[in-house]
């Protein structure tokens, strides 16, 4: 059964999702390495690489994912991603916000979107949109909306510190005794602050103040704190900075906060591609896995979206020569992304490449069609005012142009 909903009937469409967790493969992850292997087109695609059959019948992976393949039921896979931009900032840009780059105006990305849109229903002290741990980089992603659905970045590396008794240990090693201490000394030092006690903007001010230090040093901290998680659970997302980043976004969605994503480095694999791809899917693969099957566990899933997606694709022709030494380069004409949980159906797969993936075969899905589909799963409609500093009419998306989602879309409960 498909749910196909009439736009014009939007506020009586179910909210799914609670929150969404966005797994940005930054650089561009391949498709044939991942989600849309061509095991017959030859060595100069595939690199003398197999597929292998998941847990659904017709539907196979890459080698290089054994424990995806075994869940492929948990999550559904867009082979006919597209939109012919090869430039890591326009591309980024483009599929963040739906829109091309240019004209003026920088549009803010999903994650913003989405903090402002739940933030009316979201009542932690984290912000809305948390980013771990390094920001993409590519372009200010709150656009035109107000700095506080900006993300916070936590920096650091989830793998490699450890956290103190009361609190985790910043970058730098800085305990949040120290962290406290320096507070002091500020408030200590602000001899302007005092004789403004009165002022409502210093009050403001200073409220602001005592906020960051509760989140940097009081219970809040403690959603970072991944020692309070069993080792054995650490280790089954796997001890490298990927798995523990994923970890820590189930922890964060678990404490409510509407938007995480989880910025994986180091997939612009141009060069020695294959040796690159053996180090990166199998943390990938692992920490994936145990991301949607523990979230599935904890009877989360149903209320977070996770969607994995880099800004293009590789080439699917394979480069041998000198000095690419069999690499793959940045490719936006057809390329994969998966999405799961938050009412979207697992066990599918959505759209084709030709044989050797060169092209979209079937279905194509463009930037604003993904995004789309995510925002009306969480209760957003895409077609629908956003709101801007230049009072201008701006529908949060652009229309759709290959068409929502709507095959994965789970039917309405009564």
């Amino acid at each position: 059964m498909v749910w196909l909903p009439a736009l014009s009937m939007f506020a009586a469409q179910p909210e799914f999702a609670r929150s969404v967790i966005e797994v940005w493969v930054w650089g561009g992850p391949s498709q044939l390495e991942t989600f849309d292997p061509k095991p017959d087109a030859g060595r100069d695609y595939n690199g003398g690489y197999g597929a292998i059959p998941t847990n659904v019948e017709g539907v196979s992976v890459s080698e290089f994912m054994p424990q995806m393949a075994k869940i492929a039921d948990k999550y559904s896979i867009i082979r006919s991603m597209t939109h012919g931009n090869n430039g890591h900032e326009t591309a980024t840009y483009l599929m963040q916000t739906g829109r091309p780059a240019g004209g003026g105006v920088v549009y803010p990305a999903i994650g913003a979107v989405v903090a402002m849109f739940k933030s009316k229903d979201y009542h932690g002290k984290l912000p809305p949109y948390v980013v771990l741990t390094v920001p993409k980089g590519r372009f200010a992603e709150v656009g035109f909306l107000n700095e506080k659905y900006s993300p916070l970045v936590t920096g650091g590396d989830p793998n490699a510190k450890k956290f103190a008794v009361d609190g985790i240990v910043p970058p730098g090693d800085i305990t949040a005794d120290d962290i406290r201490k320096r507070f002091t000394l500020l408030a200590d030092l602000d001899t302007l602050g005092k004789s403004q006690s009165d002022n409502a903007e210093f009050k403001e001010f200073d409220r602001c103040g005592t906020e960051a230090l509760e989140m940097m040093t009081g219970d809040t901290a403690k959603i970072f704190d991944l020692d309070q998680e069993t080792p054995e659970m650490r280790d089954r997302y796997g001890r490298n900075s990927f798995g523990q980043a994923c970890l820590a976004a189930r922890r964060l969605v678990e404490a409510g906060v509407p938007y995480v994503t989880i910025n994986a480095q180091g997939w612009d694999s141009h060069k020695r591609h294959f040796e690159t791809m053996k180090q990166k899917t199998a943390e990938m693969d692992q920490a994936m896995a145990a991301l949607l099957t523990d979230l599935d566990q904890k009877k989360l899933l149903d209320s977070t979206i996770v969607w994995w997606s880099g800004e293009f694709g590789r080439t699917p022709k394979v480069d041998w020569n000198q000095p690419w030494n069999g690499g793959r380069n940045h490719f936006g004409a057809c390329f994969s992304a998966v999405v799961a949980g938050g009412g979207f159906a697992g066990g599918k797969v959505i759209g084709k490449s030709s044989p050797t993936g060169e092209a979209v075969a079937e279905r194509p899905v463009y930037p604003q069609d993904l995004l789309g589909s995510i925002y009306e799963r969480c209760g957003i409609n895409p077609d629908g005012p956003l709101p801007n500093p230049m009072n201008q009419v701006i529908s949060v998306l652009p229309p759709a142009k290959g068409g929502r989602l709507y095959e994965l879309y789970q039917p309405v409960k009564p």
